[in-house]
């Protein structure tokens, strides 16, 4: 085996949980590997404006469904499949909160900042903290809906960073393209 193929850890002052792991190559694979050797997957892109929209659509539909899915008959106030999740005592709120951390994932997926991540992370907590109390709790989830707020805060972060994504989204799937009149040789 060749010298140059070969992943050396730096020198230096190491521990000894240290040197029995190789250093992460971050630069994907080596280019003295051949192709057939190499990882299946390459390294991480950023996504393009359609796998944005894509997601913030799907994002938006979860919000919904979580956050307002049904109208109480007789009133203006929606509840969704998170409250009722939440009725549960303490197990309800945790299970909420686990779907809901599926929202920060996508949002750190799609390369937000730490800043907005930290505030989306805020969100959540408080409403499985909050939702987590008897009574109040089931009243607060209703009220507070962590998971619009989320979305909310991710699409003006993506209306700022991908406008053409945040375009695309709000309009839905859009056809591009041009048309032209051929075999014709009538006026209109």
């Amino acid at each position: 085996m060749r010298r140059d193929t070969i992943d050396f850890p730096p020198r230096g002052r190491q521990g000894a949980s240290d040197r029995s792991a190789p250093e992460r190559d971050t630069a994907g694979w080596h280019s003295a590997q051949s192709p057939d050797t190499a990882p299946d997957t390459a390294p991480d892109t950023a996504p393009d404006t359609a796998e944005i929209a894509a997601t913030l659509a799907r994002l938006d539909t979860l919000a919904r469904v979580l956050d307002s899915a049904v109208k109480l008959p007789g009133s203006e106030i929606r509840v969704g499949v998170d409250a009722l999740i939440g009725l549960v005592p303490v197990i309800g709120d945790l299970v909420s909160g686990l779907i809901s951390s599926y929202v920060i994932l996508e949002a750190r997926r799609l390369g937000v900042s730490r800043w907005t991540l930290a505030r989306m992370a805020t969100n959540t907590t408080v409403d499985t903290l909050v939702g987590a109390v008897p009574i109040v709790g089931d009243v607060f989830d209703v009220a507070y809906r962590a998971n619009v707020r989320n979305v909310a805060i991710l699409r003006r972060h993506i209306e700022r960073h991908h406008p053409a994504a945040a375009a695309r989204a709000m309009r839905g799937a859009v056809i591009d393209g041009e048309a032209v009149r051929v075999g014709t040789d009538r006026a209109l």
